[in-house]
């Protein structure tokens, strides 16, 4: 795919003719269509998606100075419509257009998804939304596939469960899908040092509260015109003073980082990863019980959807690349790549506006992909 593409008779042939059949399937479950504007407000992203997808947003700024950027995603906008509709819950929506991100190839990328927001049973709506995804991939024409599931739910109960300090947990689950980065993390939390960054947040941690703003300040003029990772003065300020009030470091137990390492590690057909997972966190088994179990559910639910188990695989620390996922999350594969995925994203809504508590879980289908994966079948 070219960075700059030009859409002949037979592409754009080929793309309507995926979209309506992906859109087919949305359309006859209740799923309503919906198109976001490509140009959206930075900050909309830019605390939401995470550093991966911060760095690969094409952002530009109008006459007045307000950032922008063009969609890297069309989840946000979408969900951010219904919270602003004043719908009611359970709601299901549904879309079709192009993506914009910096990646290898092309910045830009033809993207159909589902979001299925409000429903009470989280169970019902994890399988409703797997099914859909199913069905949707095989509307398009792809039936070889394989299949990738994770949960973030099941690191985080096992961070809640863990001595690990109160001021860690929150870095550690936000992390732990950064391959590379969350072991060098957790290596220094054993030794008890910190980046550049942590030390600075450490530094902080010993003011009292009035006297924060004033030093971040001071802090932030004395690195002059150096580059703001895309959030405003007053963000910084914010999130700064917010991860000072956690307090200062400490050491994380070596057994604790162990365990936790190893849990990470767990890969592999799926009945057999849960009972790795069951032996792992026997020390905390009782607070394992529910997440594991629901597990189990998600995976018994796959059965009635003609997915062959032998081509599902069980990866610990699979996180999907987005901050917003703090659940259950899968990928549908091909020997061409990736084709769709999607997942929980229970606290995004509630950023955007929604009332607490208010669940949200959703897919999204690479459609250029499953042409490609079509072809190639």
């Amino acid at each position: 795919m070219p960075s700059f593409p030009t859409y002949g008779p037979d592409e754009i042939a080929a793309l309507d003719g995926v979209a309506n059949a992906v859109l087919g399937v949305f359309g006859a479950k209740g799923y309503t269509r919906h198109e976001p504007a490509i140009l959206q407000p930075a900050h909309l992203f830019v605390d939401r998606s995470g550093e991966d997808i911060r760095r690969r947003t094409f952002e530009l700024t109008d006459p007045s100075g307000q950032e922008l950027c063009l969609r890297p995603d069309l989840t946000i906008p979408t969900c951010k419509w219904q919270v602003e509709s004043g719908n009611p819950y359970p709601a299901r929506l549904c879309y079709h257009g192009p993506a914009f991100r910096h990646q290898p190839g092309a910045g830009q990328f033809w993207q159909a998804g589902a979001e299925l927001l409000g429903l009470p049973d989280r169970a019902a709506g994890d399988a409703e939304m797997m099914g859909l995804a199913a069905e949707a991939v095989r509307a398009g024409g792809v039936n070889n596939f394989s299949m990738i599931v994770g949960d973030l739910g099941l690191f985080n109960t096992l961070i809640d469960a863990l001595d690990v300090p109160a001021q860690w947990r929150g870095r550690l689950k936000r992390h732990v899908w950064r391959t590379g980065y969350f072991e060098k993390l957790l290596a220094r939390m054993v030794a008890g040092e910190g980046s550049d960054a942590e030390r600075t947040v450490d530094k902080l941690a010993g003011l009292k509260l009035m006297e924060l703003k004033p030093t971040i300040e001071n802090m932030i003029d004395a690195a002059g015109d150096a580059p703001l990772g895309g959030r405003t003065r007053d963000e910084i300020i914010e999130r700064l003073t917010l991860q000072a009030c956690e307090g200062e470091s400490v050491r994380l137990d070596a057994d604790v980082a162990d365990l936790i390492s190893e849990f990470l590690k767990v890969s592999g057909p799926c009945e057999e990863a849960l009972e790795r997972l069951r032996a792992l966190t026997k020390p905390v088994a009782v607070k394992m019980l529910k997440p594991l179990s629901a597990m189990a559910d998600r995976l018994h639910a796959l059965k009635s959807m003609d997915i062959d188990p032998a081509r599902v695989r069980f990866v610990a620390h699979f996180g999907r690349n987005l901050e917003y996922y703090t659940g259950f999350v899968f990928e549908f594969w091909t020997h061409s790549g990736e084709v769709a995925g999607g997942g929980r994203y229970d606290t995004l809504m509630e950023t955007l506006g929604a009332p607490r508590g208010t669940t949200a879980v959703g897919c999204a289908i690479r459609t250029e992909r499953l042409i490609a994966a079509r072809a190639a079948q």
